[in-house]
């Protein structure tokens, strides 16, 4: 079984909690507002990095980050964006196994159409009573599952958790 990393909403913050759960993983999707280019780095040094820009993405790097992304895992098709209120196709007709997308900062696993519609929740800075969480897609003969990993609710919300720092 394969392990795919999925994470969203850094804001410029990668916790030392995050990097730990993800390590090991085949590759890792970014679903946007990465907020700081050296998160992107940092992740890549674990596995390859599949990144779509979030609305808080400006700058010069962030062009270089599409709005949307098609991820393929095995013989899954996976759709990434980062909000999914800007979703302009149905996935199920499109072919798709799964959508990961974030900006609510909720993680969420549900099931459409036969369509998984992943939100790993935030890894940044913590908003509001949400969970500050990353997720994990697992490959199997069964198809795309998905699971979200909560990081804790002591988990220290300051930015010495930086990349590079």
């Amino acid at each position: 079984m394969k392990s795919i990393g999925v994470i969203s909403d850094t804001h410029g913050l990668l916790r030392p909690q995050a990097l730990a759960v993800l390590q090991g993983s085949a590759l890792i999707i970014h679903a946007g507002d990465v907020g700081d280019p050296a998160i992107l780095a940092a992740l890549a040094r674990i596995a390859p990095v599949f990144a779509v820009r979030g609305n808080i993405d400006r700058g010069a790097w962030a062009k270089n980050l599409p709005a949307r992304q098609i991820v393929q895992l095995e013989q899954h098709s996976v759709f990434v964006l980062h909000d999914l209120g800007e979703l302009d196709l149905d996935p199920a007709t499109a072919g798709f196994g799964a959508v990961v997308f974030g900006h609510s900062h909720q993680p969420k696993i549900e099931t459409k159409d036969g369509v998984l519609y992943f939100n790993p929740g935030s890894a940044g800075p913590r908003r509001f009573d949400l969970p500050v969480s990353v997720g994990r897609l697992a490959i199997s003969e069964g198809g795309l599952h998905a699971e979200i990993i909560d990081l804790g609710p002591s988990v220290p919300d300051h930015r010495q958790a930086r990349p590079g720092a």
